[in-house]
């Protein structure tokens, strides 16, 4: 089975089991196959030498990284409080044959990032627990090398970013953008 093929299963599976479920523990929540596609070509163009994935859930998004990266010789760190969806993600990743280009971490993205070095990563998608955004930004934007930061779902839920881009713009001098691909992407880089 090829990664494309193993993806739309992926992506079919998550929708049913989202729709079958109310507890958002258990739901997947995965990312559009259009999304995927853009990630795929800004780590393809951008060519960052560490990536950075906070909210892994079954590793849709992952895959999707991790074969970007695998093109450009780069590495995926990507990160979810969930040891279930960890331990799915990394069963989706070895199917794919694309473990070796992953480092999968169980643990709070708040604390992963406080324990990151300064500039570590050159590109970060952000998919995870929009209401703690606001509280991670210090230590996303420190532990980033500009690159680009590329935030899920902000035409679906603006007002869970509102704080968060309130911050990096009005705060931190940040330019922010959003594009109407999948469930709207925010994409974050430095002023020029």
């Amino acid at each position: 089975m090829t990664i494309d093929s193993y993806l739309e299963r992926l992506y079919v599976e998550g929708r049913q089991n989202d729709s079958s479920t109310t507890t958002r523990s258990e739901m997947m929540l995965n990312i559009t196959p259009s999304t995927g596609t853009f990630l795929d070509l800004l780590v393809s163009e951008l060519k960052p030498k560490r990536i950075l994935e906070l909210g892994t859930s079954n590793g849709f998004s992952t895959i999707w990284l991790a074969r970007a990266a695998r093109r450009i010789h780069s590495q995926v760190d990507s990160v979810d409080i969930s040891r279930d969806k960890i331990h799915l993600a990394r069963k989706h990743l070895t199917e794919c044959e694309l473990q070796d280009n992953v480092a999968l971490h169980v643990a709070d993205c708040g604390e992963f990032l406080r324990d990151c070095n300064t500039e570590t990563y050159e590109f970060v998608f952000l998919d995870s627990d929009r209401t703690a955004y606001s509280r991670w930004a210090a230590d996303l934007v420190r532990t980033t090398r500009f690159g680009l930061i590329v935030v899920d779902n902000a035409t679906t839920h603006p007002q869970e970013l509102l704080d968060f881009r309130r911050f990096l713009s009005d705060e931190l001098g940040l330019s922010i953008s959003v594009l109407p691909i999948g469930n709207g992407q925010m994409i974050i880089q430095k002023v020029e």
